[in-house]
């Protein structure tokens, strides 16, 4: 019995860790984005899809709550998925590199695929946000896992 309470707090504090870690991926993400052409351009996307309005006039404010709140909740996200190929994989490094995989290929065809098509953007615009998205995710899970995988060594 004592084995499955230390399991299921160990499960919960990975979920807090993985929130932790998605906000201080999601800052590590903002320095990338503010160096790409389009980098600032999927939040405001993100915002003007639930607004109902075009990108470039799309509140700052909720861009800005949107992109923190996707990025806090998509480390979670990273640590329930890791757990499933945990489940298959074991434990260990190749765990990581799938999640890791499966949830980049996720992050960008959810934006490129359901968020992105929805604002009138020119053509070669589209491409090149998609670009910058992409790039973006990468940087972000270039923090998150590191910071999921030395925080889930130091808990029960």
């Amino acid at each position: 019995m004592m084995l499955d309470q230390a399991a299921s707090l160990s499960a919960g504090l990975r979920i807090v860790l993985g929130l932790v870690a998605g906000v201080i991926a999601t800052l590590g993400m903002d320095l990338v984005m503010g160096r790409l052409p389009e980098g600032e351009t999927p939040p405001r996307v993100a915002s003007g899809v639930l607004t109902g309005q075009a990108p470039d006039t799309a509140p700052a404010g909720v861009a800005s709550a949107v992109h923190y709140v996707a990025g806090g909740g998509t480390g979670p996200l990273f640590v329930t998925l890791l757990f499933l190929v945990e489940g298959v994989l074991g434990l260990g490094p190749v765990s990581y590199l799938v999640t890791t995989a499966v949830l980049f290929v996720l992050m960008v065809a959810f934006f490129v695929g359901v968020v992105l098509p929805r604002p009138r953007l020119a053509g070669g615009r589209r491409s090149a946000v998609g670009r910058d998205w992409a790039l973006s995710a990468a940087a972000y899970l270039v923090v998150l896992v590191p910071v999921v995988w030395i925080g889930s060594t130091a808990l029960p």
